[in-house]
């Protein structure tokens, strides 16, 4: 019974946990859809591990970029933003394990309907997106 109970407990203290961990990953997401409606390089760069890569598809053609080469092709376009658009951008899910986590995104914008697959990592105690990898989709 003992036994039974510590497993319990173990198991409330991970789901607490868990949760606290989702609303932080949920904070770094929605920091991370200001900056790119926005254009907003330094809430980018508040999100994003800076050795971080990004990789997918435009269209069917591939796309890899450096973090560093990304937030300088926001920081010379046209935010969204500033083209009028709407503000459409959504988590799909959020999968948490350990200090790792996986977030799944939808972000129209710029004429494009782009879904992320966002791989975080909790560094000296901040979730942090270490990799972005996206596809266009109609």
């Amino acid at each position: 019974m003992e036994g039974m109970l510590q497993g319990m407990l173990l198991i409330k203290k991970t789901i607490v946990m868990k949760s606290e961990s989702i609303i932080d990953i949920q904070g770094v997401i929605f920091e991370y859809f200001s900056g790119v409606f926005e254009g907003n390089v330094t809430q980018l760069k508040n999100t994003f591990e800076p050795n971080a890569i990004l990789y997918g598809d435009i269209k069917g053609e591939p796309y890899l970029k450096s973090f560093q080469d990304y937030v300088k092709g926001v920081a010379d376009r046209k935010s969204p933003k500033e083209l009028g658009e709407e503000f459409k951008m959504k988590i799909i899910s959020i999968e948490v394990f350990g200090n790792n986590a996986m977030v799944k995104a939808q972000l129209p914008m710029l004429g494009y309907n782009y879904y992320d697959f966002l791989s975080l990592t909790k560094l000296n105690g901040d979730w942090k997106i270490v990799n972005k990898l996206f596809t266009h989709q109609e």
